[in-house]
């Protein structure tokens, strides 16, 4: 479950000339809402294939993020400044994995376009422009330089495809499909979106 927390989004524009930090966290800060589907592929290198997962994710600036597994089995997780937790099936209880919560407030950082506390973990390497950039994120703090080698970030608009690689030589990739912004009410839209709304903010 620790890998699954490093999920999601980057959202840049499409300017022509350099890109730097600080156009990433401009763009970070204006999309309201950003919802999807994901599929990710564990490798591990015990095993001949990989493990594949998929799901669904909600994000709401300055509110939170909901990252809902659907396959092979049902799992919601909810990351609000208020901490992280997991579903049980009837509320929301509070994650006691103190080193999954570090990564995934790390990540959450990001994603709202704070990204002091990244960079005090990570030294970052950004690449490309808007329309086709990749940020390759290398640990240089020792608890992160424990598991990680690198963490690999690419799209254009919208993140596309984010790698872990990790330590001892296995490796998550997460590709981000479906991708709606400030999205407007439409009759499939609004249904998942309304759901995932009123569960991130249940109590």
């Amino acid at each position: 479950m620790r890998l699954m927390i490093f999920i999601l989004g980057l959202f840049l524009s499409s300017v022509s000339f350099a890109f730097s930090e600080a156009d990433l966290v401009k763009q970070l800060q204006q999309p309201q809402s950003v919802q999807g589907n994901f599929i990710q592929h564990r490798y591990l290198k015990a095993l001949n294939k990989p493990i594949e997962m998929q799901g669904q994710f909600a994000l709401l600036a300055q509110k939170g993020l909901l990252w809902q597994l659907e396959k092979p089995f049902n799992n919601s997780l909810r990351v609000t400044p208020n901490g992280i937790q997991q579903w049980n099936g009837t509320q929301w209880v509070n994650s006691g994995n103190v080193g999954q919560n570090e990564q995934i407030g790390l990540f959450l950082g990001l994603l709202s376009g704070n990204i002091d506390r990244l960079k005090s973990q990570f030294d970052f390497a950004l690449s490309g422009n808007a329309n086709q950039w990749q940020l390759t994120l290398t640990p240089n703090s020792l608890l992160m330089q424990q598991i990680f080698t690198t963490i690999e970030i690419s799209g254009d608009q919208t993140v596309k495809k984010l790698t872990l690689n990790e330590k001892q030589g296995d490796r998550t990739q997460i590709e981000f499909k479906q991708i709606q912004l400030n999205t407007a009410y439409n009759k499939e839209s609004a249904v998942v979106f309304f759901i995932f709304y009123n569960r991130l903010f249940q109590r």
